[in-house]
């Protein structure tokens, strides 16, 4: 089994999928907990679930080489739908602040700049 806590991709993906859930511990910035409790268990569910499945779809890339490419683009397509998510958070406003938005955002476009360079990686070494 291939060693993936070193990754960028996964520790950035790992922090997001954290930020995201409600109340755990003692940090104050997670962006769920500050839904209403309807966002909370529609929106708030579907952005937890999305980015866990995040986090092992780069597990499962750095685990392969053959599906490596195939993996990355489903990647691709779970951050976009992740985007998407978070988006939507914006304009039902669900977020407390647009600084909770604008932060999450900027992580996940980090992430997505990282599975770009990585797919294009795979592709040019294939």
């Amino acid at each position: 089994m291939a060693r993936y806590e070193h990754l960028p991709i996964y520790k950035q993906a790992m922090d997001i999928a954290v930020h995201l859930w409600p109340k755990v511990g003692a940090l104050k910035r997670k962006v769920v907990a500050g839904f209403s409790r309807y966002h909370k268990y529609t929106l708030g569910s579907d952005l937890r679930q999305k980015s866990r499945e995040i986090v092992l779809l780069i597990v499962k890339a750095n685990n392969t080489r053959q599906q490596r490419k195939t993996v990355l683009i489903q990647l691709r397509n779970a951050l976009d739908e992740l985007l998407l998510l978070v988006r939507l958070g914006k304009e039902v406003q669900a977020f407390k602040s647009f600084k909770a938005f604008q932060f999450i955002v900027e992580q996940v476009v980090s992430v997505c700049k990282q599975n770009e360079g990585w797919l294009k990686a795979t592709v040019n070494q294939g």
